[in-house]
């Protein structure tokens, strides 16, 4: 029988991490004898919500089992799940989700809908019901609907593969040990094949995380060969406990693929918005950079804030009149909404027209005004005229017509980097790369 079994809400931002009792999990469950049908499949869910943990990410396994050891797997995993979850997290609250057989499409639509915005938890306990599935929740069982959302998310377009070292317990919490030389190495044999590995602008290395969980580092690439070279590769100087392959919408865009007006925009869901630039971009204390965006419907803030790097001096270039489309999410303060910029696509310059003075008809040198209705007098020769006028000249922009994104260090899980445009791909199952786990 295949079996889906998806875990969501297991960690905290001290701790824990629920790809790492997958990892485990798998080593335990292979050695029982089941077939797994698929890589876990780390499903990012919508980045927006403000009641996630960390990386807000749910995991399914995937699994052939023999009928009677069905109760056996099943008491494995919530062995698994109440042995390591971070409980005593007010806002961690873990779900598993079982289910046997073929997915049907509600599993599926829900699992999109998660992704691309809010959802509440008795959809997911009515669908789970209505599909002859098997929860069990925790606290207030929040994680019931990112376990959901794993089992329903398929993947079956675009999608990468992520490998995943683990640390020894005893080094969680301390500084992660990398050759960071290693690290750019490895980006530079497999610039092609892999993503984000190391920032382009500070130089930074971006494979290990910094908080207290046990991941000690995560390569992303197209194929499960790629990242399996890449863990080949990385040369890290503490103990690597284990490691596996998942496969995942990170990197798709999975997020933002709806595009809608300014009055349909939601709180705490991503968004797509073409409009028209109707205030300049101002740039406020902490170097967040706002500007007002229009459509027929309504105007919304736009934001790029300081950890977008560079990505603020292209915003900082839009004037009144530019033409483009805002991707991001929507946050919302009061009754005001502001869609956080994830990348900008300008599809429209307008002509950025400024007076100037006049040249100086004598020795063509740079007029000065002498007041006004005074006329001009020429820096250069001194010359004097009354009966010259400020003349109107376009002023080149410095900006280009298309596709921008923040740096490699500022961009969410989910967003698409400019180099995966072009390497989308339908998913094709069959014989999963080996080895895609260890210890």
């Amino acid at each position: 029988m295949l079996l889906h079994i998806g875990l969501d809400d297991t960690d905290s931002p001290e701790g824990g991490c629920t790809t790492y009792i997958v990892a485990r999990l798998v080593e335990e469950l292979e050695a029982l004898g089941v077939m797994f049908a698929d890589y876990p499949n780390l499903l990012r869910l919508n980045p927006n919500v403000p009641w996630k943990t960390r990386g807000n990410g749910a995991v399914c396994l995937r699994m052939e089992v023999e009928p009677a050891m069905e109760g056996v797997v099943r008491k494995m995993v919530v062995d698994a799940v109440e042995g390591q979850a971070e409980f005593q997290c007010e806002n961690t609250n873990p779900g598993v989700v079982f289910h046997t057989g073929e997915i049907p499409d509600s599993l599926m639509d829900f699992s999109d809908r998660v992704v691309q915005g809010v959802v509440t938890l008795e959809e997911a306990l009515r669908l789970i019901n209505d599909a002859g599935g098997h929860a069990i929740g925790y606290k207030n069982m929040r994680g019931l609907i990112g376990a959901l959302a794993a089992v329903g998310g398929l993947q079956r377009g675009d999608h990468t593969f992520e490998v995943l070292t683990y640390r020894s317990p005893e080094n969680c919490g301390s500084p992660r040990m990398l050759d960071e030389g290693s690290v750019r190495a490895m980006d530079a044999a497999l610039c092609d094949a892999t993503f984000n590995n190391v920032d382009p602008e500070s130089g930074r290395v971006l494979i290990a995380p910094h908080g207290p969980d046990p991941v000690l580092y995560g390569v992303r690439g197209e194929t499960p060969e790629a990242v399996y070279r890449a863990y080949e590769m990385v040369k890290p100087l503490e103990p690597v406990e284990r490691w596996a392959i998942f496969r995942s919408n990170q990197g798709t865009d999975a997020h933002l693929r709806y595009r809608s007006n300014v009055d349909e925009i939601e709180a705490y869901s991503p968004a797509i918005v073409s409009g028209e630039v109707t205030e300049a971009p101002r740039t406020i204390k902490g170097g967040h950079v706002i500007f007002g965006l229009s459509d027929e419907t309504g105007r919304i803030d736009c934001a790029a804030y300081e950890p977008t790097g560079s990505f603020r001096e292209v915003v900082r270039k839009l004037i009144p009149g530019d033409a483009v489309r805002a991707y991001g999410g929507v946050r919302e303060e009061g009754s005001r909404r502001t869609l956080n910029l994830e990348k900008m696509e300008v599809l429209k310059l307008a002509e950025d027209v400024q007076l100037v003075n006049p040249a100086c008809p004598e020795c063509s040198g740079t007029m000065e005004s002498m007041g006004r209705g005074k006329g001009y007098r020429c820096r250069r020769c001194g010359h004097r005229d009354s009966n010259l006028e400020k003349h109107p000249v376009v002023v080149d922009r410095g900006l280009e017509v298309g596709l921008y994104i923040p740096p490699a260090k500022a961009q969410r899980h989910l967003t698409k980097p400019l180099s995966r445009y072009g390497m989308e791909k339908e998913y094709m199952h069959g014989e999963l790369f080996q080895p895609w786990h260890g210890a």
